[in-house]
């Protein structure tokens, strides 16, 4: 279903097409990128259980089970509704509105009650409180950003949703130094060309020189995570970007720095993936970037997303 009547008036620019045609099928995920995205919701199990959820809402609104994530609802209202935010379920923090693709960095994460973990750039929190739910509101979960006006939304959310075993921190993630952590999330800050079905202003601001400038910030956030990760310790990183520059390029430039950075597989039920870009503008990325996750808008009807597990092994 189309975005709006305006939709026909959004136009691509033609490196953007030029790109894009080269990576995808074109038709395919322009025809998509301007159709409506699935209101989509996780349930927070420190406050309710699914069947309780799913009970209190059953009277205006279809729950679907979201195939890789457990407490993860495609919601859809009886009346055509999009507006499941106003609802007192989620005044409580009986769950959190959250996009469909953004749920699988925690998963793929795996954190444990007795971990200390990372998410550097926590904000506004739909991770980060997943993160913590997974973590049994135990442990110790650092959940860090870097400008306050992105703080006061994470903090907002975090209590919300009754976060308990979180310190919230603000600061630049390439300032961490000599911490050592079980985990890190690496959701890092991006140019979102996997989130045009929400926002067309990604479409506006895009270019090529922006792309590689975020690129330089994520290298150096990928880099310091991973020096402050424990031996035998994992790191996800992930971007709603759909560029290979931000994508398996950082993967790649991690990978050729550090000899001890090993990709591990990931397993996630019912997701379609599609093939990682192992070459871009000339230039080779590692082999073992195929062990990533690269989805399109068009293989799972959600965003486009990316994310690679990464283990920090013994030498």
């Amino acid at each position: 279903m189309p975005k709006s009547d305006n939709t026909a008036n959004i136009t691509f620019k033609e490196k953007f097409i030029e790109r894009y045609s080269s990576l995808t099928d074109w038709e395919t995920f322009k025809k998509i990128s301007l159709s409506y995205l699935r209101r989509s919701i996780r349930v927070n199990t420190l406050k309710i259980s699914i069947g309780q959820l799913k009970k209190r809402l059953s009277k205006s609104w279809a729950m679907e089970t979201i195939p890789w994530c457990n407490e993860g609802f495609y919601v859809e209202h009886e009346e055509g509704r999009r507006d499941i935010g106003n609802t007192i379920e989620h005044s409580l923090g009986y769950f959190y509105v959250q996009e469909a693709a953004s749920m699988m960095p925690p998963i793929v994460l795996d954190p444990k009650s007795d971990e200390f973990v990372l998410d550097m750039c926590a904000a506004p929190g739909s991770k980060a409180s997943q993160i913590a739910q997974y973590m049994e509101n135990k442990g110790i979960l650092i959940a860090n950003d870097y400008k306050g006006m992105r703080i006061a939304p994470l903090g907002i959310n975090m209590q919300r949703m009754g976060i308990t075993n979180s310190i919230i921190t603000l600061m630049e993630g390439r300032f961490f130094k000599n911490i050592e952590f079980d985990k890190i999330l690496v959701d890092a800050p991006c140019s979102g060309t996997g989130t045009i079905r929400k926002s067309f202003k990604t479409l506006r601001i895009w270019n090529p020189d922006m792309i590689k400038r975020i690129a330089g910030t994520q290298r150096q956030l990928i880099d310091t995570a991973f020096q402050n990760l424990k031996e035998d310790g994992v790191m996800v990183y992930s971007t709603c970007s759909l560029e290979p520059e931000e994508d398996e390029g950082i993967v790649d430039f991690l990978l050729s720095k550090y000899d001890n950075a090993e990709l591990e597989n990931i397993k996630l039920t019912g997701l379609k993936r599609s093939e990682p870009i192992l070459e871009f503008e000339g230039k080779k990325f590692s082999e073992e970037t195929k062990k990533c996750i690269r989805i399109w808008p068009q293989d799972n009807d959600t965003e486009g997303f990316f994310v690679a597990k990464i283990r920090k092994s013994g030498l």
